[in-house]
């Protein structure tokens, strides 16, 4: 079994951060609205927090990023991307078991959104018990989704 840890970002890290968005979801972003590098490097550039961003290690390497924002009575999943070479392997299920648990202990649902053409990534976040809130955006682009404490069934 790997050993995921997440780790602070750091400034160094937002190269690692452009170029994983990139291989997790640019084919995604390229079927929404086209991909266009100075544009995503651009909204990268602006969108980069190193003090709100963690990075997943797998075994000791960088695989992927989180983004968690907490709130008063929700906790958005802000962003979670592995690169596909880490991807299939249980890694982003840990990762959402162990966000979910810490929900249900605060009594906080999860909210996320997720781009309607990534049919792979609604379908995981079914799985773990989250449900489709409501689409939204241009031509119902993005799809809120939501986990409630009561969805838990132990």
């Amino acid at each position: 079994m790997s050993v995921v840890i997440l780790r602070p970002a750091a400034p160094a890290d937002s190269e690692f951060c452009f170029q994983l968005h990139k291989a997790a979801m640019g084919e995604y972003v390229a079927a929404t609205w086209g991909w266009d590098e100075a544009v995503q490097r651009a909204y990268h550039q602006q969108a980069f927090d190193p003090g709100r961003w963690q990075i997943v290690t797998v075994d000791g390497a960088d695989a992927g990023v989180m983004i968690v924002e907490h709130g008063a009575d929700e906790v958005y999943l802000s962003r979670i991307e592995l690169h596909p070479g880490y991807q299939g392997r249980g890694i982003g299920a840990q990762l959402i078991r162990t966000l979910l648990d810490a929900a249900r202990r605060r009594g906080q649902a999860v909210a996320l959104d997720v781009l309607a053409v990534n049919t792979r990534a609604l379908a995981f976040y079914q799985r773990h018990g989250f449900h489709e809130v409501v689409r939204r955006g241009e031509s119902n682009r993005k799809v809120r989704m939501r986990f409630t404490c009561q969805q838990v069934n132990e």
